[in-house]
C-alpha cells in the first residue's frame, strides 16, 4: 500500500522534522478526540485537538488543547489579547482553515493564525494532533511544533 501523504506531512518533509504518523479507520464516525486516542492506542494525554476562535476583534485564533478537555475561553481570550472569543462555527472551518472538521491541523492552515497551545504540552515528551485529513494523526515532540508554527504556551485547558 502506498503511504498517503498529507499537505501537513509535506510541510513537515519540506522543513526536514521527523515526525511519526497513525492512521485510523473513521469509517464509524467516530472522529472525536477521545475515539481517536483509543483507535490509536494512545493515552488520551497525549492527543490533542485544533480549535479555531474568532476575538472580539473579529480576528480568528488557535487553540491547540488535550482531547478530553474543554476550552477555557476566558483564559484563552487573555492569552491572545482579546476582550473574548468565541469557536467559529461549523460551516466556516474550511473557509477560514482550508480544513474540515475532525481533520484541522494547527499546520498548514491557509494563512499564519495566532496559534496558543496548551501548558500540558510542557509535561509530555511528544503530542499527537491532526494530520490535516481525517483517520491521519501526527507525533511531535511539543517544542518542534511550538518552535515550527511560532505558537504560544499557556493555561487555557479546563
Amino acid at each position: 500500500m502506498a503511504t498517503v501523504k498529507t499537505n501537513v506531512m509535506r510541510i513537515l518533509d519540506s522543513a526536514h522534522i521527523k515526525y511519526n504518523t497513525y492512521t485510523y479507520d473513521n469509517k464509524d464516525g467516530a472522529i472525536d478526540g477521545v475515539s481517536v486516542a483509543s483507535k490509536i492506542g494512545q493515552p488520551v494525554e497525549r492527543v490533542y485537538k485544533t480549535l479555531v476562535t474568532r476575538g472580539a476583534s473579529k480576528a480568528f485564533f488557535v487553540f491547540v488543547i488535550p482531547v478530553s478537555k474543554e476550552l477555557n475561553l476566558k483564559a484563552a481570550a487573555r492569552a491572545v489579547g482579546e476582550k473574548s472569543i468565541e469557536m467559529i462555527r461549523m460551516d466556516e472551518i474550511n473557509k477560514v482553515t482550508g480544513y474540515i472538521r475532525g481533520g484541522c491541523s494547527p499546520i498548514g492552515m491557509k494563512k499564519d493564525y495566532k496559534t496558543v497551545i496548551d501548558s500540558s504540552c510542557e509535561n509530555i515528551e511528544t503530542i499527537i494532533f491532526s494530520a490535516g485529513k481525517i483517520g491521519f494523526q501526527l507525533e511531535l515532540p511539543p517544542q518542534t511544533l511550538i518552535d515550527f508554527i511560532k505558537a504560544e504556551v499557556a493555561d487555557i485547558a479546563e
